[in-house]
């Protein structure tokens, strides 16, 4: 396998840069350039010196030997000072090793993988991670990272290992009547089936705290929808006019809500108008109304219709509740009245839409766990029969075995990798 080499930290001027280099290569490249002495797990200051001689800078210089590094290769770092010109000096020193090649995007972490130092959804994690804005997302992936999908998917894979074998035993013995092999493999699948089903049940609500919420603020014409945007956002994100029809797209504002990661709607008005261009933005506003996670429905006045009909996680407000005062369930994006309990309340809605002891975070690892309860389930309702085909018991306890195993990364996901490697940096 090749030596491969690059800037793990951002490009740019910094106190500190670290360049990494991965492969069998590696510690090789270490002596030349630092001299001799370096122990692996044991920071050592040195100074850099290219193929001529000439000193490049100082830098501390890690190794890390093959089945103990992140990429489970041999490993060393170079932290350097992070200027411009010595990233750019050491790097094209490195780069002179004829056995070294620049990384690809992703491609330590993919080697991490091949070289199992981590599984697939840990890897999908420390994507999410990179690129986490709030609290609860880097959380999220901490749990992830830390592998805690993974011992459970264990857990599952041993029970249903035993299942199969049982059946595989019944196959074998069936002329001999020897135990109640089918009765413990149903005990096995009525086990797991209800966890795997727990489990998907919580996915969309963590896929939503992994990408966000979308939060729409709907309403009449002038009825304080984009006051109300700026008063959320600390700016003004959006124009305010007292003319009808101000605002004719959407506006997005990202905001972070007590941890959620939250994309503000500021729509259209909702009227009937005959001017073709409002018209569209009407129609836009009601689509991504529809769309939206939540809604922020606001009144014109106390008992004014509602633009759209309430689902269960919206919020139903007074819009220019400075106009009258004392009422009830009213905020003012001019005041500032209200808006602390809006934030409240959007963080009350965005918790119970994610509540759940479940881990798995995203489509592909949902689609998984749904391959395996759907062959679990036609094992256990041929099993439901008496008489049963232990072949086809035991074939289906193998499919979901093989879509657990494909969750994790063991089997058959090299078609997927591209898409899950394409949004990691270079360095990574």
């Amino acid at each position: 396998m090749d030596t491969i080499f690059a800037l793990s930290t951002a490009r740019g001027r910094a106190g500190v840069a670290m360049i990494r280099v991965s492969g069998p290569g590696a510690w090789s490249v270490a002596r030349e350039m630092a001299g001799p002495g370096l122990e692996p797990r044991k920071a050592s200051l040195r100074r850099l010196r290219d193929s001529e001689g000439r000193v490049l800078d100082s830098a501390v210089v890690i190794l890390y030997a093959r089945g103990a590094s992140f990429t489970g290769e041999d490993v060393a770092e170079f932290t350097v000072h992070g200027s411009p010109a010595v990233v750019a000096a050491v790097e094209a020193a490195i780069g002179r090793f004829p056995e070294l090649r620049y990384a690809e995007p992703g491609e330590f972490t993919r080697r991490a993988l091949v070289n199992g130092t981590l599984d697939l959804v840990q890897v999908e994690a420390l994507g999410d991670l990179i690129r986490a804005d709030t609290e609860r997302q880097r959380a999220q992936a901490m749990a992830l990272m830390d592998g805690a999908l993974g011992r459970r998917v264990a857990d599952w894979r041993d029970a249903l290992l035993r299942a199969a074998a049982l059946m595989e035993a019944e196959i074998d013995f069936a002329d001999e009547g020897l135990g109640e092999f089918a009765d413990q493999a149903v005990a096995c699948i009525d086990e797991i089936l209800p966890l795997i089903q727990k489990e998907l049940s919580g996915v969309p609500g963590r896929e939503k705290l992994r990408t966000g919420f979308q939060v729409a603020i709907v309403g009449r014409v002038n009825a304080g929808k984009s006051t109300l945007l700026n008063a959320l956002a600390g700016r003004e994100a959006a124009i305010t006019s007292e003319v009808a029809g101000t605002t004719r797209d959407v506006i997005e504002v990202h905001m972070d809500v007590d941890g959620f990661s939250v994309v503000l709607l500021d729509t259209a008005g909702i009227r009937d108008v005959d001017d073709q261009v409002e018209r569209q933005g009407v129609d836009l506003a009601l689509r991504r109304a529809e769309e939206a996670d939540i809604r922020v429905i606001l009144l014109e006045s106390p008992g004014s219709d509602r633009v759209v009909p309430p689902r269960a996680h919206d919020i139903v407000l007074l819009g220019k509740g400075d106009l009258v005062p004392g009422a009830k369930d009213a905020v003012s994006g001019l005041t500032g009245a209200g808006v602390d309990r809006l934030l409240g309340l959007l963080a009350e809605r965005c918790e119970a839409m994610t509540a759940s002891d479940g881990l798995a975070v995203n489509l592909r690892q949902a689609g998984a766990l749904r391959r395996a309860q759907s062959a679990l389930a036609r094992a256990r309702l041929e099993l439901a029969g008496g008489e049963h085909a232990s072949e086809l018991v035991a074939a289906e306890i193998r499919e979901a075995l093989n879509a657990l195993d494909g969750m994790m990364g063991k089997v058959g996901v090299e078609d997927i990798l591209g898409e899950v490697f394409v949004s990691f940096c270079i360095g990574k």
